[in-house]
């Protein structure tokens, strides 16, 4: 594979993304938010499971007890991370959504000052201003115009955060990714589904009336767009991935205008390109500064 096809799958992820954010705002005019998760879920369970028992075929010892603590707790992060985006999409569109959501790529490293005590790159703290600057606009220009499904969604960017570390610390231990996929979809559909029952109404019509959403999320977001990611990312380099995956931001909020009839306002655009600049240096401008150093060096 060449790295424009390689660039281009990352793309199709994005895309994929994106659309989701339609796709789980929509599925609420007949559904429940949490019904939506665990339903989502439990087809996201059945779509990795294959590819984890092949995983388990491969693998030469089986997981150690602390890494099933860690895919369990990783599989709770996930869930709370899409209950809170979820609701959210209640009160705030699909636009103030997907780059809200986004605020995971300058959280992250933020996130591993208090958790690993790794200190991030000094990129980290001007984009974080910008990002803020960002949700400034994005809200209009008054932090008292963000909606509960704004802040909502900001707390979703930081459980992301948590999920992301958590994968990171635990499916390099345990050599066992596809395993820790399964573990934290079949959490995300058992808690989703047990809240559910004991919060929201449930009726076939409206499993039916919301199922294409459902599918669509199950098996495109959360399997498809996840195994592009895995396969593109061994042909391009991090940086460019990074590009190519937070467009799922752009394409949400371009779905959002195309087929919700969402609009944006001249701030809320200025807003939006502020919160993508943040997570475009936050990416790029370290690995800039590596292949000076290393230019620096062989000179």
């Amino acid at each position: 594979m060449s790295r424009v096809q390689a660039n281009l799958l990352l793309l199709i992820a994005g895309a994929i993304w994106g659309a989701g954010f339609i796709a789980q705002s929509t599925a609420m005019e007949t559904l429940g938010p949490i019904w939506f998760i665990g339903l989502r879920f439990a087809i996201a369970t059945l779509v990795a499971l294959p590819f984890a028992l092949v995983e388990k075929k491969r693998a030469v010892a089986p997981v150690r007890s602390g890494d099933r603590m860690g895919f369990l707790f990783t599989g709770l992060a996930l869930f709370l991370a899409a209950i809170s985006q979820q609701v959210g999409l209640l009160t705030t569109s699909v636009t103030n959504s997907g780059f809200l959501t986004g605020l995971y790529v300058v959280f992250t490293p933020i996130l591993t000052v208090f958790v690993l005590r790794k200190r991030p790159h000094w990129i980290i703290w001007p984009t974080a201003a910008m990002s803020t600057a960002g949700i400034f606009l994005l809200s209009g220009g008054a932090f008292s115009a963000l909606t509960t499904g704004d802040l909502l969604t900001i707390l979703c960017a930081l459980l992301w955060s948590v999920q992301m570390i958590s994968v990171g610390a635990f499916a390099g231990r345990s050599g066992r990714p596809m395993a820790l996929s399964v573990v934290q979809f079949a959490v995300c559909a058992l808690l989703g589904c047990t809240v559910a029952a004991l919060l929201e109404p449930i009726s076939l019509s409206a499993v039916k009336g919301a199922l294409p959403e459902i599918l669509y999320a199950g098996f495109f977001s959360s399997g498809l767009a996840f195994i592009c990611q895995n396969v593109a990312q061994r042909y391009t380099t991090a940086p460019q991935a990074a590009i190519f995956l937070s467009s799922e931001a752009l394409f949400a909020a371009l779905f959002g205008v195309l087929l919700l009839g969402e609009s944006i306002s001249p701030a809320g655009y200025a807003g939006c390109a502020i919160i993508f600049v943040a997570m475009l240096a936050t990416e790029l401008v370290p690995e800039l500064l590596k292949d000076k150093e290393r230019a620096a060096a062989a000179a």
